[in-house]
Formats: structure tokens, C-alpha cells, sequence
């Protein structure tokens, strides 16, 4: 162990926790810790160099909050990963046992993982799904058992190294995560899920997740996010991948409920071939600062692509969330809808719909929805680029106000106050959450509810 690269844990866990601040020394240790091969270390000193000479971004919000050099960016939680939940220490079992992750394992999932600051610390998948060759690993793991699969699809050509500074960050000091491979014409009857949660004072989480399904193959895969509320500033800056290979289907669905002190600057993209449909189902709560726009790249002929997703800014939060899709072949399709919630914060819909000159017989839909409550802002940025004329492309957005007539209308019914901002609510937010696995769909909801009433 590089005592000069660490920090003394401020509690009794015995985890380390490395020292504010990234260097090319903690670039190496890191890699060193999993015991890389040399190409992905050659992969993260090429994100450090990258990111060392790039500025932040200041086309979105304000970041100026955010100090890179406070952040610590490797908290290892010092355990082993396991397939028994009781194999756990104490305080790690019971954070996952009071978010429910267990629990639903036994009635809803095929496979789970979970990832606690830095590592992953349990993984599981059914029997009935590895005997069909399915493959769900931390992403640590694949690079040791699955290097050439990994080398080949690893930020390459969805998501490179040099695609913009929180990426090129993310590829210095990425760690743990998921990786996934369903084989052709393989079906997952049920969701694979994972969870991530960041418990590091000031700490940074910055898990990959690398899913590949053959042609032919479907896949529901569900990812949950949580950290505590520190006063410190934390960053989430993880990165997601999905390769769809022809004729298969994939659906990314992901809650994340983060605290009000974390900067979300995650980054998703899928490449969808031919005759191939990913579906995005995305829910945002907390952080201070979000950036998110999952991204489908439709490079085959009959490709599709779906993005349904709903953000809420409270106060002092600037929720810069949307989605952007590719059309780079014919006879493609997307549909973007994205729902917002500003209670005395501020949402943003930001959004690319961008079709290519070879790309015939296009079809594309924009719809944005705005709720206002409280004093909230809500900006809409929607970006059209068609070089094609044989193309359908729509855009609709809207914006409404929870208003005292409406609640008073509510009350003179026999709901109170609190009950009829909730219920304006729930019905706003509908259509996102039926898109949802029912048990998320009762979570979000309940998290809205305790939102919308300040609790």
C-alpha cells in the first residue's frame, strides 16, 4: 500500500481512502490495485494527459462550485466481492438492507450487483442464465476473465477517451461497475439490476458499465444511485456503453436519487444496429448540478430508439437534463420525452436530434414538458441538425404552472393542500413513471411526493 496516496479513514471502517486530488502517481496505483494489463493503463494515462490540458465546460451550469483538487477520488471499502449478502461487513450490509436490495433480488431479478464508493462488493446472476452463456461481471472482473471482448468495446468506438473532460477524467480513475454480455438470440425474461452507492465524504464514483447483447438478444437492465447528504461537494461521473447488435433490444432504465451536495455528470450512449431498439427510461433527483443526455446512435437500417425521462429541481439545483439521438441510416426512428419539475430550482431540457445525408425516410419526435411550482425556472435548448429533406422531425414543448386556483379546486374536493400539489403532480408525471418497473415506478413517485412537500 502508497501511504503518501492515502488518507486515514475518518471512521471505524477499515477502508482507504485515497488523498484529495488526482495525480498520475493514483492513476497507476489504481491500475495497479486490479492488476490491469498494460493496454488499459495506456488507456487511463491517455485520459489523465487529455484531461489535465482540457477546461471544464461552461456551456451548461455553473460548475465554478466544484473543486477537482478536493475531490477524493479512490475509497476502497477494503472487502472482498461476494455472492452472500451475509458475507458483508455489518455496515455495508446494512446500508443495502435498508435501501431494499436484497429483498428485491429474491422477487424481481435475475441478477444483481452492488457497488459500495469504488469496488463493487457483491455480484450474483441465476444459474439458468449462465447456462445460457450470459455473461454479468463487475467490470473490473471482465477485464481479467474477457479481455479481448473488453478491449475491443471498451471506450472505443461508442464512448473514446477524448470525447469531453469529465469522460477523459472518468477513463483515469474509472472503477468497478458492470459488464454485461447476452448471447444470440438470448432473452432475459427478467431485469438484471445494479446498484451504485457513494458514501465517501467528498468523495467521486466513477463506475463503467459495458453492456454488448448479440443479434437477437433482449435485455432489461434497471440501475439505482444513492449517496447520504454531506456539506462537502461529492461527483458522480460515471459512463455507461451499450453496444446492440441487429434485431436486438435493449431497455437502460436508472433511478438516481442522489444528495443535494453531489455534481451529476454521468455520461450514456448506446450504437444500435440494424433493425436493433434501445429504450432509455430515466429518473433524476437531487444533486446540486446534473448533466445527462443518453445519446442512441442509430448506425443500422431500421433502428429505433426511445427516451422517456423525468427531472425535479428543488431548491438550489439546476437539473441540465435530455437526450440526444444520431440518425446515421435509413428508415430509422426516435422519440424523445422529457417531463420536468422546477420547485424554486431550475430544469433545463437540452437535446440533439441530428440526421445524417445518407439518412432516408427518417422519423423523429421531440415533446418537452414543463412544470412550473414555487418560483421554479425551466429553460428549453432543443437542437435540430437534418441534412436530409426525406425526413419527418417534430418538436412540441410546454409549460404549465401549478396554480392556487387549481389546488383551492382540489381542496374544495376534500384533499389538502399538501395532497393536491401531489396529486397535479402524480398526474403530470404518468407517463414517465408507466414506463417504469413497477417497484421503481412506487419509488419515484414517493420520492416526488416527499419533494413536492419539502420533506
Amino acid at each position: 500500500m502508497n501511504r503518501e496516496l492515502y488518507d486515514k479513514a475518518d471512521d471505524h471502517t477499515p477502508k482507504f481512502v485515497s488523498k484529495p486530488g488526482i495525480t498520475e502517481s493514483l492513476v497507476r496505483f489504481i491500475s495497479n490495485q486490479k492488476n490491469e494489463p498494460g493496454w488499459m493503463l495506456q488507456k487511463r494515462l491517455q485520459g489523465f494527459e487529455l484531461f489535465k490540458k482540457t477546461s471544464v465546460p461552461t456551456w451548461g451550469p455553473d460548475l465554478s462550485g466544484l473543486d477537482l483538487n478536493k475531490i477524493v477520488y479512490y475509497t476502497d471499502p477494503n472487502t472482498k466481492e461476494t455472492q452472500n449478502w451475509d458475507d458483508l461487513p455489518q455496515e455495508i450490509r446494512d446500508t443495502f438492507d435498508k435501501l431494499g436490495i436484497p429483498e428485491a433480488e429474491k422477487n424481481l431479478f435475475m441478477g444483481v450487483g452492488a457497488q459500495y464508493d469504488s469496488n463493487v462488493v457483491y455480484h450474483n446472476l441465476h444459474e439458468s442464465l449462465k447456462k445460457q452463456g450470459v455473461i454479468f461481471e463487475n467490470m473490473d472482473v471482465a477485464v481479467q476473465k474477457y479481455p479481448n471482448l473488453v478491449k475491443k468495446y471498451f471506450m472505443t468506438q461508442c464512448i473514446p477517451v477524448n470525447d469531453h473532460k469529465f469522460i477523459m477524467l472518468h477513463a483515469a480513475v474509472w472503477s468497478g461497475g458492470t459488464f454485461i454480455y447476452v448471447p444470440k438470440n438470448v432473452k432475459v425474461s427478467l431485469p438484471l439490476q445494479a446498484y451504485f452507492r457513494m458514501n465517501q465524504k467528498d468523495g467521486g464514483q466513477f463506475e463503467h458499465t459495458l453492456i454488448i447483447l448479440d443479434e437477437g438478444a433482449e435485455l432489461e437492465y434497471i440501475e439505482g444511485c444513492s449517496s447520504p447528504r454531506y456539506q462537502q461537494s461529492s461527483l458522480h461521473a460515471g459512463c455507461v456503453e451499450l453496444i446492440v447488435m441487429p434485431g436486438a433490444k435493449m431497455c437502460y432504465t436508472s433511478i438516481e436519487n442522489w444528495s443535494k451536495n453531489v455534481y451529476n455528470l454521468n455520461t450514456k450512449r448506446a450504437i444500435v444496429h440494424k433493425d436493433a431498439r434501445v429504450e432509455w427510461v430515466n429518473g433524476n433527483m437531487g444533486s446540486t448540478r446534473t448533466m445527462l443526455y443518453p445519446t442512441s446512435v442509430l448506425i443500422g437500417e431500421g433502428a429505433s430508439s426511445e427516451s422517456v425521462g423525468i427531472a425535479f429541481a428543488g431548491e438550489g439545483q439546476d437539473q441540465d437534463t435530455g437526450s440526444k439521438v444520431i440518425h446515421a441510416a435509413s428508415n430509422t426512428k426516435s422519440v424523445i420525452i422529457a417531463k420536468s419539475i422546477s420547485k424554486t430550482g431550475c430544469s433545463s431540457y437540452r437535446g440533439l436530434v441530428k440526421v445524417m445525408p445518407s439518412a432516408k425516410n427518417v422519423s423523429s419526435t421531440v415533446q418537452c414538458d414543463a412544470l412550473l411550482m414555487d418560483g421554479g425556472q425551466t429553460k428549453t435548448y432543443p437542437y435540430m441538425q437534418v441534412a436530409q429533406k426525406d425526413v419527418k422531425v417534430s418538436h412540441e414543448a410546454t409549460v404549465s404552472r401549478v396554480n392556487d386556483d387549481q389546488v383551492r379546486y382540489l381542496q374544495s374536493r376534500g384533499l389538502s393542500e399538501d395532497d393536491a400539489r401531489k396529486y397535479i403532480v402524480s398526474g403530470f408525471v404518468e407517463p414517465i413513471v408507466r414506463s417504469m418497473p413497477f417497484e421503481y415506478a412506487v419509488e419515484l413517485n414517493k420520492l416526488i411526493e416527499l419533494e413536492v412537500t419539502g420533506l
